[in-house]
């Protein structure tokens, strides 16, 4: 990031603009998405919840009419008028609409030969690290860049609880109108309290029932890690980022999409799990796809946060890619119908699920579908890749995963990001990854691929697949476990053990433990085992505990 030359341009001015929209205030129940949204900002860094963007300026466009078309955006959209009332640290369980209000931007004046791009990302990066008053504050923090008094640039900091990344990119597309002074019809989507009503009605409500039966049919009967081979260590949220660019890859896509009559996102899906399952050495692969109810009936222009997860269990053991494709898309249309649920009943399963099994669900592989979000005319202005395919490595992000494919756009250049944990992938493996998955898309608008033992993709990709060399490595139900991992587990679970034994036998995982803590019960030890589980992903907890004083099972299995 370049510094701005030092004395060479004026202090930044900060602008109030006021709003009054015509509908009256409302209140009602949080949205779903609201909910689940406010969840992760009461519990993650602000910094990774928070999200920015930076929105070009019309030609010819100035002060005025900026501002006026950011007072406009208030105007329209409930969203942008929305708060939470409630204390901080409390979940709310309201929101509030209000007809007036006001919301500040900020002017930067920008010196001589300073960068734009490198001033709005500084000024986001700092607002994206301060948590909004969600009781108080407008969910949009703006700084308008100026060139000699000209607008040049505006970046954007968004808060997450109102708006997800496909609205903020609906509000861009309106930002451009109105700043080059044109008009827009009245908002036709339906209004985040809109949104409460369907989601409170009683077909609202079985549809929320029957998400968790999806997910629950999952968490329970599928693995819980779908990386579990000698590599896997301890996770580390902070990955490294390859980004891909490829106009030939688009022109692929393209053709797969019209030889097998799927949609873009299956083929994509289809061809990122193949090589996911090919690296775990597994055939069934747990995926979480983010953002996933702009599916809904009626949302695709809602100015809102719908940002929920649909939770999909692809089998990739079939003969050839054309049926995984198939197969892949049937998957993708259940994990988004079911992608509409009480985040605190979804996170009471987990942690049920995780009871019952003893190992608990870890997200592992991770997609994410935004080419939505960016403008088609704004995707279009961009240039071309220097190279073919052109791959580039990012700073390492805080990423809870370890695999994830973010997709930015598909049309004329296809364009992604791979984020990659260093055990499932290191950074040749990742971009071998992203060349195996152009080669795949290029393979599929010409022919189909053979899947399987004797298949295609080993050859085709070059990456190593997933060892389970060790001699502790079992089967427990559809899960890998290493018996050593189990050891380890333990020890960290209750230090100053004497000695621990693990051992599979007769399907019953069992654990023997040299203590000299009287007081130490199978029930204690599997209640610490389970407090101490996250981040363990190749064990899980024993079915049965003896120890020098006490033998049970610590649960009901």
């Amino acid at each position: 990031m370049s510094a701005a030359p030092s004395g060479s341009n004026p202090e930044p001015t900060t602008l109030t603009l006021h709003y009054r929209a015509d509908a009256p205030e409302a209140e009602g129940p949080l949205t779903l998405g609201q909910d689940n949204m406010i969840r992760c900002l009461r519990h993650d860094e602000p910094s990774h919840m928070n999200k920015q963007a930076t929105w070009y300026v019309p030609p010819g466009a100035e002060l005025p009419a900026c501002l006026d078309a950011l007072r406009a955006l208030a105007d329209r959209h409930a969203a942008l008028r929305t708060v939470f009332p409630g204390p901080a640290d409390r979940q709310p369980e309201r929101q509030r609409v209000r007809a007036e209000g006001e919301f500040t931007v900020r002017v930067i004046a920008l010196a001589d030969g300073e960068d734009p791009a490198a001033r709005a990302e500084e000024y986001c990066w700092d607002g994206r690290r301060r948590a909004f008053d969600l009781a108080e504050e407008f969910p949009l923090r703006f700084a308008l860049l100026t060139r000699h008094g000209r607008p040049v640039l505006l970046a954007v900091v968004i808060c997450h609880a109102q708006l997800d990344g496909v609205a903020t990119g609906l509000l861009f597309q309106e930002w451009l109108t109105l700043a080059a002074g044109g008009t827009l019809p009245a908002p036709t989507a339906p209004t985040p309290v809109e949104v409460a009503a369907q989601e409170h009605s009683s077909s609202g409500q079985r549809r929320t029932k029957a998400a968790l039966r999806h997910w629950e049919h999952i968490l329970a009967e599928q693995p819980t890690s779908v990386f579990a081979d000698d590599r896997i260590g301890p996770n580390d949220t902070l990955l490294p980022t390859l980004g891909v660019r490829s106009t030939a890859g688009a022109a692929a896509l393209e053709r797969a999409t019209a030889r097998t009559g799927a949609s873009h996102s299956a083929v994509l899906l289809a061809c990122y799990a193949v090589l996911a399952a090919h690296r775990a050495a597994r055939t069934t692969v747990v995926m979480a796809a983010l953002s996933a109810n702009r599916h809904r009936p009626g949302l695709a222009e809602h100015i809102g946060t719908l940002a929920q997860d649909a939770l999909l269990a692809v089998d990739t053991d079939c003969p050839d890619l054309d049926t995984l494709i198939g197969r892949t898309q049937a998957h993708a249309l259940s994990g988004y119908w079911h992608a509409t649920f009480d985040a605190e009943r979804i996170w009471q399963l987990i942690e049920d699920v995780a009871v019952r099994r003893g190992a608990r669900f870890a997200r592992h592989v991770v997609v994410n579908d935004l080419s939505a979000t960016v403008p088609a005319e704004i995707a279009a202005a961009r240039p071309l890749p220097p190279g073919e395919p052109d791959l580039a490595w990012y700073p390492a992000e805080p990423t809870p995963t370890r695999l994830m494919l973010n997709i930015w756009r598909t049309a004329g250049c296809l364009e992604f990001t791979l984020h990659t944990h260093p055990d499932v992938l290191d950074r040749e493996e990742t971009e071998l990854f992203a060349h195996a998955l152009l080669r795949l898309l290029d393979l599929a608008g010409t022919r189909t691929v053979a899947l399987g033992p004797g298949g295609e993709i080993a050859a085709l990709s070059g990456l190593p697949a997933g060892r389970r060399e060790k001699a502790r490595w079992r089967q427990v139900g559809s899960n890998w476990v290493d018996l050593d991992a189990v050891a380890d587990l333990l020890r960290t679970a209750l230090p100053g053990l004497r000695d621990v034994e693990v051992d599979w036998t007769g399907g019953v995982l069992t654990a023997t433990i040299g203590t000299d803590d009287p007081a130490l019960t199978p029930e204690r030890a599997h209640a610490a085992v389970m407090a101490a589980l996250p981040g363990h992903d190749t064990a899980m907890a024993p079915h049965h505990y003896v120890l020098p004083h006490a033998t049970g099972t610590g649960r009901d299995r």
